[in-house]
């Protein structure tokens, strides 16, 4: 049985997500895995890779192969240079975390209201009013 290591895709249509698994070479894509040694999210930025180094050296050690973008994969991680005995490449980019924003509090802002609404009212309703009021009042007479 010929084992490889290669990409299951889950995700909605246009968001894309793999797991990285361990699986017969004759299952589909997206069947039945031997074992799920890590993930990829490319659409992620910077992309999300994590592997578990420990079970991909020895799947690879037991004579796994991987497919052309799980070795990618590898190579960007270090786990396939550790494997050949070859230097680490550079650490990967990781996505720093988001600050928090400041509060309303510590930009110095005060709770109490006015009271009052900041806009003006509006003048066109009180000329509106008076032309009618003196209307009713010529009817009247």
């Amino acid at each position: 049985m010929a084992v490889k290591i290669k990409l299951k895709r889950l995700g909605k249509i246009r968001s894309p997500h793999y797991r990285i698994v361990v699986a017969d070479s004759r299952t589909r894509r997206d069947g039945r895995a031997i074992e799920e040694i890590g993930k990829y999210h490319p659409t992620y930025h910077p992309s999300v890779i994590e592997v578990d180094a420990e079970r991909a050296a020895y799947w690879l050690g037991v004579g796994a192969q991987p497919t052309e973008p799980v070795l990618a994969i590898l190579k960007k991680t270090g786990d396939w240079q550790k494997f050949k005995g070859e230097p680490a490449p550079a650490p990967l980019l990781t996505a720093e975390p988001k600050k928090a924003r400041p509060s309303f509090e510590a930009l110095g802002g005060d709770d109490e209201g006015k009271g009052e609404a900041i806009t003006q009212k509006k003048k066109a309703e009180k000329k509106d009013e008076a032309p009618a009021e003196s209307a009713a009042e010529s009817t009247e007479a």
